[in-house]
């Protein structure tokens, strides 16, 4: 299934802020088979509880793919399918989401708990300003964010708290290292959730992999710029031998 991308979406949003860059995607190139799966609703902070039930019910020999999250996600299954994923694309996904003393470019752990706690008290506030934090940097922040908040799904907030937990405790720099098929991650030069400098911390850490630094773009680029970042994709998989 070279000609399949799976698309997995990022915390609380919903699967709607991809939309549109599976529309470009697959108007680029009609024979890509773009599909965007919901992550799963559990209320387990167990990232391999999450992985077990991606792994299930997703196809297997397929691109995998994610915004955030949703790319932490991708590229542990894609190190645990290895020749069974064609290959791997992240976008505005760090390799830690949380800072640690060996992992510096990511968001400082007191300013995550606070995040967290806003969500145990109020959940509805706290995604409004996510959208905000999603949509800083875009030219337009408020419109990107009242496109992202108005078409959020519902979701109780037991699972929010866990896809927080789960955020939290993923660190994929393993699951990079370990897969060998081609690799492209997209960073954001003006994300206020996963700083640019996450870019060059990868490269340093994977030098031969594909590496790409959309400027003036927000964390929300893919729904921003859907066409630009389609177009890289698209570039990215023509290198890749599946044009």
């Amino acid at each position: 299934m070279r000609d399949r991308l799976i698309l997995l979406p990022g915390w609380g949003l919903g699967t709607a802020p991809l939309q549109p860059l599976a529309e470009a995607l697959r108007g680029l190139d009609p024979r890509l088979h773009v599909e965007i799966e919901p992550l799963p609703l559990l209320e387990s902070s167990d990232p391999a509880e999450w992985l077990d039930e991606l792994d299930a019910n997703l196809p297997p020999d397929a691109w995998l793919g994610g915004w955030s999250l949703g790319g932490m996600l991708a590229a542990e299954l894609a190190a645990r399918r290895g020749e069974r994923c064609s290959g791997l694309l992240t976008l505005a996904s760090n390799l830690r989401f949380v800072a640690q003393p060996d992992w510096s470019a990511a968001m400082s752990p007191e300013t995550f708990r606070a995040f967290r706690q806003g969500c145990v008290t109020d959940t509805a506030a706290t995604l409004k300003r996510f959208s905000l934090l999603c949509a800083q940097g875009a030219s337009d922040v408020r419109g990107l964010s009242r496109q992202l908040l108005g078409a959020a799904p519902s979701t109780q907030p037991a699972a929010l708290l866990a896809g927080l937990d789960v955020l939290a405790n993923l660190d994929t720099r393993a699951a990079l290292q370990a897969f060998v098929g081609p690799q492209l991650h997209l960073f954001a030069g003006q994300d206020a959730l996963v700083p640019a400098s996450a870019a060059q911390a990868l490269l340093a850490l994977l030098p031969d992999v594909e590496i790409g630094l959309i400027d003036n773009a927000s964390h929300a680029f893919a729904l921003e710029r859907p066409h630009e970042i389609a177009a890289a994709i698209q570039a990215f998989l023509h290198e890749a031998g599946d044009d």
